[in-house]
């Protein structure tokens, strides 16, 4: 095309994530290095101030509608509903029944349509009308029933909003904002609990039990955030209509010089790039890496009754279950902050795996208050931060095509997210909870081990494009690298 032409070296470095032999767009190339530079920090500001809080707040309220069971356990769900121990981890487990496949179909959609913000607002809307319902349930079998369908609503959110993420930010800037987003649910996680703790103060207000009332208020608050969120949130970076013409060419150019075509430009089936995910050998070790990692991060489903085995009252509880997450977000943020900086994935995942099997052994060997709730400190930023690492690898290793991409993240989430079904049956037998926490250690052991095959597999992938063969090439590209990556010098990062 001869509006546009060779991007000039002198706007490689200007930190804008691009690399220097893809073509800019015509408006671009009469600006300066400066004046790119420039534009492009507007640019990541704006994005920053306007997709990150709107995303940050949707996720913090799909945790705690996802989470508030697990408070509402301390009020006495299980009395009035007649359940036991076993049929309380079915109620938990059950929404995943609806949430993990639905995944996968819901991110092919939102690969396809131009309008990704709408759609996602519109599960919110939904999710948080069946939260509210769920006070209303007099039986075990309606509570099985409300929370499987409430999976299905929930599962458009996680998936969809990584692959939105991975739209707009460059490899440079995905990490922290995937660690944003973490960072959201730990809020979601430490406050759910300080909610709880303060709506369970209406109990028997208008004869409303004040686990209903922990369902009504924060299911009513979802459904009125996601109303107002679907007028804010934008679309995709070529479409969008809070971006300027040329702040529009610039979001469009960052991304698909990193990897060759733009977010919803290129036409390919939602079957293709389903097909070409499942096709790519890497997208097996990433799906077993996230299944042992999920696992461990089993533990914020029942985190409420793991500290509630410290023996204080259930209001006590509730707000010790705060600081842990708190802690959690601040780490996730280093963590992700060093990972973009160095440009680096592996040792900070195994790192974290090593603290987390230090701290299921405390829970397991000793009664003692202070070293119990130490452990219970550190648990849940090392169990769940390899997840951050894993979502950032996804996104930057099966990035094109887009639709493989959308697929490849839904299908990591959905079959590792099955973890969260079988691990529920785990916690019982208090307060050692041997069976649980020794499967996790087994967990950590298996992940470090695949990810470490994982780490080999895309080295060699590397040395074969460094040899400049065609036939080693060849086979790179039959693994799941397009040819357009390799014409931009592509390499697998984060893993040497």
């Amino acid at each position: 095309m001869e509006d546009l032409k060779e991007s000039p070296s002198s706007h490689a470095d200007v930190g804008v994530g691009i690399t220097t032999n893809h073509r800019m767009p015509d408006s671009l190339l009469g600006l300066s290095e400066d004046e790119v530079r420039v534009l492009n920090k507007k640019l990541v500001r704006k994005l920053d101030c306007v997709i990150l809080p709107i995303i940050g707040i949707l996720y913090i309220l799909n945790y705690i509608d996802r989470q508030n069971l697990a408070a509402a356990k301390l009020q006495g769900i299980m009395d009035d509903l007649n359940m036991n121990t076993q049929q309380f981890a079915t109620a938990i487990s059950i929404l995943f029944v609806g949430y993990l496949p639905f995944q996968i179909p819901s991110n092919l959609i939102i690969a396809k349509i131009s309008r990704p913000g709408m759609y996602i607002c519109c599960a919110v809307v939904i999710w948080g009308s069946i939260s509210a319902a769920t006070a209303t349930v007099k039986t075990y079998g309606q509570l099985l029933a409300v929370r499987a369908i409430l999976g299905i609503a929930e599962a458009v959110f996680f998936p969809g909003a990584i692959y939105f993420l991975s739209a707009w930010y460059t490899k440079q800037e995905l990490g922290k904002r995937i660690a944003s987003l973490y960072i959201a649910q730990q809020f979601g996680n430490a406050f759910g609990g300080l909610f709880a703790a303060g709506i369970f103060q209406l109990e028997g207000t208008h004869g409303i039990r004040g686990w209903q009332w922990l369902f009504i208020i924060e299911g009513a608050a979802t459904v009125g955030i996601g109303v107002v969120c679907a007028f804010l949130m934008p679309e995709f970076p070529h479409n969008s209509r809070m971006l300027s013409p040329l702040e529009r060419d610039l979001a469009v150019y960052r991304i698909e010089s990193e990897a060759g075509a733009a977010e919803g430009t290129v036409k390919e089936s939602a079957l293709q790039g389903f097909g070409k995910a499942l096709a790519d050998p890497k997208l097996v070790l990433l799906i077993l890496c996230n299944l042992l990692s999920q696992g461990q991060g089993s533990i914020a489903n029942y985190f409420p009754t793991l500290v509630a085995s410290l023996d204080f009252s259930s209001t006590i509880s509730l707000l010790l279950t705060a600081p842990p997450y708190v802690l959690a977000g601040g780490v996730y943020w280093v963590l992700m902050w060093y990972s973009d900086r160095k440009n680096t994935a592996y040792p900070i995942i195994i790192m974290c795996l090593g603290i987390s099997v230090g701290m299921y052994i405390i829970p397991m060997t000793t009664l003692n208050v202070g070293a119990r709730y130490f452990s219970m400190m550190i648990l849940p930023f090392a169990s769940v931060g390899p997840q951050l690492l894993l979502y950032k690898t996804i996104n930057l290793h099966l990035a094109r095509p887009v639709s493989k991409r959308a697929a490849a993240s839904a299908m990591v989430n959905a079959i590792g997210g099955t973890s969260n079904i079988w691990t529920s049956y785990l916690y019982y037998a208090p307060p050692q909870f041997y069976a649980a926490f020794g499967t996790l250690m087994g967990c950590a052991f298996l992940f470090a081990l695949t990810i470490t095959a994982y780490r080999w597999l895309v080295l060699r992938e590397n040395r074969r494009l460094d040899s400049g063969d065609a036939e080693q090439i060849a086979k790179v590209i039959k693994g799941g690298v397009t040819e357009e990556m390799v014409e931009l010098n592509w390499r697998y990062e984060m893993y040497d």
